[in-house]
């Protein structure tokens, strides 16, 4: 997107609006499944980050280990997380035109 472009966005903060609001739309559309342990732990969260889903296989359930099924929830949530980032990352840019990288990541991080 050149200068120019930018610069005819910003002329029409309606549109501009708009395009936000369809990103932001579909977005929330996104999801992402993370496993870690080979698999053996699958979340699956959305765009607004809520956990829609899980499958944790039973061969690590041990009552006597319950610490490594907690760190392997905690990775597989991480991997979807970033997933679902990159996803929002890459609908931004392609909804705002190049802007979207203009503006940093998703949670207002440069």
């Amino acid at each position: 997107m050149d200068l120019g472009q930018i610069m005819k966005m910003l002329k029409d903060p309606q549109a501009l609006q708009r395009q936000a609001q369809e990103a932001q739309e579909r977005m929330a559309s996104v999801s992402a499944v993370g496993s870690a342990g080979g698999g053996m732990v699958k979340l699956t969260i959305n765009g607004a980050m809520d956990l829609i889903g899980v499958e944790i296989s039973p061969e690590v359930v041990d009552p006597n280990d319950v610490g490594m099924l907690q760190d392997l929830i905690v990775a597989a949530h991480n991997d979807a997380a970033a997933k679902v980032k990159d996803a929002m990352q890459t609908e931004l840019s392609r909804s705002m035109g190049g802007l979207g990288g203009m503006m940093g990541t998703p949670g207002g991080n440069p």
